[in-house]
C-alpha cells in the first residue's frame, strides 16, 4: 500500500467507503495499480496522496522504537493463518499394498506488512514483544 485516500472524498470511489472505514480516516491506504485504474475512470487525483517510498522509509523508525504518539514512523502488522487444508493426508496400513486418502493435510502460512503511518497513534499494536 503506497497511496493514501482522502477520507472526505472517498465515496467517489465506492459509496462503501464511508460506513467501512469510518473509524481509519486517516489511515486509509491503496495500491499505485488501484490509483492509475481510478484516474482512467476519471477520478480526481487530489484525493490520492503518495507514502513515502521503501528507501524514504528506510530512514524512519519502527513504531516500536516511538515514544511520541504525533511522529510518523513504520508500522508493522502480522497476520498468521494457523490452519488451511492445503493437501490430501495418505495413510499406511499393513491390510492395503498402497497407501490410501484418509484425510485432509493442514498447513500454516504467515505475513508480514510494513507500511509508513503518518503519527505513531495510528500504529498502537505495534509494541515490542
Amino acid at each position: 500500500m503506497d497511496i493514501a485516500v482522502n477520507f472526505s472524498q472517498g465515496g467517489l470511489l465506492s459509496p462503501h467507503l464511508h460506513n467501512v472505514c469510518a473509524e481509519a480516516v486517516d489511515a486509509i491506504y491503496t495500491r499505485q495499480e488501484d490509483v492509475w485504474f481510478w484516474l482512467q475512470q476519471g477520478v480526481d487525483s487530489s484525493m490520492f496522496k503518495a507514502l513515502p517510498k521503501d528507501t524514504e522509509q528506510a530512514l524512519l523508525p519502527h513504531c516500536r522504537q516511538v515514544e511520541d504518539l504525533g511522529k510518523p514512523c513504520v508500522c508493522h502488522y502480522g497476520l498468521s493463518l494457523a490452519w488451511y487444508p492445503c493437501m490430501l493426508k495418505y495413510c499406511h496400513s499393513h491390510d492395503r499394498p498402497a497407501p490410501y486418502k484418509c484425510g485432509i493435510r493442514s498447513c500454516q502460512k504467515s505475513y508480514g506488512f510494513n507500511f509508513y503511518v503518518p503519527q505513531r497513534q495510528l500504529c498502537l499494536w505495534d509494541e515490542d514483544p
